[in-house]
């Protein structure tokens, strides 16, 4: 995990200490373990400026039920909500596409999960900075980080970043980016055909 994390934390500890770490109330409503964790100021400062409008959000105006879970992006707040089967809820700070031109809306669902995704940019992003390598294997300087969550969209990913100060900003050329952290557990709790609505 980052230097920014222990080891030894359970899913449960972790998600539960997120809210802690940010700096929002409710950043993941498994609270059963209240324990906190250190987190250097000058990341939590950045996302308390970043993130521009936290809020919880119901499930059920956007999705009839929550077979696989269910993923709700919201573009404006830069936020993932995620619920599992149970009704369990989570909520992230991410990262969202840099224009509008660059961000999608709508239904999607996961097709394919990777650990350690490589990472090739699309002709789009090579005509807009034509000096970007085509390909880039697994590790640090991946910009898919270390988990990816592949859509049924083309080129349309939600996936980890080394970068962290990508984080709470509109940064991305189209996909949803989330602490490598984050997305480590989220990967754990979706499934291929988890459905995923980006608004």
């Amino acid at each position: 995990m980052s230097r920014f994390f222990e080891n030894s934390l359970s899913r449960r500890r972790f998600l539960a200490s997120s809210a802690a770490l940010i700096g929002f109330p409710a950043v993941a409503q498994d609270t059963s373990d209240s324990s906190t964790i250190e987190m250097e100021p000058a990341i939590t400062q950045k996302v308390r400026r970043n993130t521009s409008a936290f809020r919880t959000l119901d499930w059920q105006p956007y999705f009839s039920n929550l077979n696989r879970g269910a993923i709700l992006v919201d573009i404006d707040s830069r936020a993932l909500h995620f619920w599992d089967e149970s009704g369990q809820y989570f909520l992230y700070p991410s990262s969202v596409p840099m224009s509008e031109e660059l961000t999608r809306r709508g239904r999607t669902k996961v097709v394919r999960k990777v650990v350690g995704p490589d990472w090739r940019p699309t002709p789009s992003m090579l005509e807009r900075n034509p000096d970007w390598p085509a390909y880039v294997g697994p590790g640090p300087d991946n910009p898919l980080g270390t988990h990816a969550l592949y859509l049924s969209w083309t080129y349309y990913r939600i996936h980890g970043t080394h970068d962290t100060r990508k984080i709470g900003r509109r940064s991305s050329n189209g996909c949803i980016g989330l602490y490598n952290e984050h997305i480590s557990q989220l990967f754990e709790m979706t499934e291929v055909g988890t459905q995923v609505l980006l608004i």
